[in-house]
């Protein structure tokens, strides 16, 4: 009976503890303050299995060395992750520096296809990483989890063709040179249709 009394007054006293230092305001959320070390490991190593436990059952499509798709996936990319991930060629962007955690450059890391299409699709909480199945389908999706698979080891020169020839991003309509002026960073398809990094 007593150490049920001690096992709760101590739940009680970490709670009340948890609530003054939420209430305090002192803990500072900044992305410029990055965590201690072991919070930051705990989180990466909870993130890393959730995203594993996830996406176990996620199949794999046969298609996604389909040329087509590969280069669907590079217009995609191009037109939604350089600011972040980067490309060949690129060593850094305006915005990256600034994000905490700072994303993988993915033009050097090859992803496990089944983990990448989940993130895609579902995002990362507490991250810069949008969930992008809120505005664009599956087979858009894996046609960039095909072209992740081929863009490591990919000179600067490759990635910029690859990009060249890829089909318009109908989902960037209201991104185009519209509403957008053209930067030296923006990118043109066959067709004309423009796409500017964001």
């Amino acid at each position: 009976m007593n150490t049920l009394k001690i096992v709760l007054a101590t739940l009680l006293v970490l709670a009340l503890g948890a609530g003054a230092f939420i209430w305090s305001g002192i803990y500072n959320p900044g992305a410029d303050s990055p965590h201690w070390k072991l919070t930051y490991a705990l989180m990466e190593a909870t993130r890393e299995r959730a995203i594993e436990h996830h996406s176990e059952e996620i199949k794999v499509p046969a298609n996604l060395q389909d040329s087509e798709l590969i280069l669907k996936g590079a217009g995609q990319y191009a037109a939604m992750c350089t600011s972040c991930h980067l490309a060949p060629g690129m060593k850094d962007s305006e915005l990256r520096p600034g994000l905490y955690p700072l994303p993988p450059n993915l033009s050097l890391a090859k992803v496990d296809p089944r983990e990448a299409f989940w993130v895609i699709k579902h995002g990362l909480k507490m991250s810069a990483m949008p969930a992008w199945g809120m505005s664009h389908d599956d087979e858009t999706i894996w046609s960039m989890v095909a072209f992740l698979q081929q863009m490591p080891g990919m000179t600067e020169a490759q990635y910029k063709a690859i990009v060249a020839q890829a089909p318009p991003d109908e989902d960037m309509g209201p991104m185009d040179n519209a509403t957008m002026p053209a930067t030296p960073d923006s990118h043109t398809h066959t067709g004309g249709h423009q796409h500017t990094k964001h």
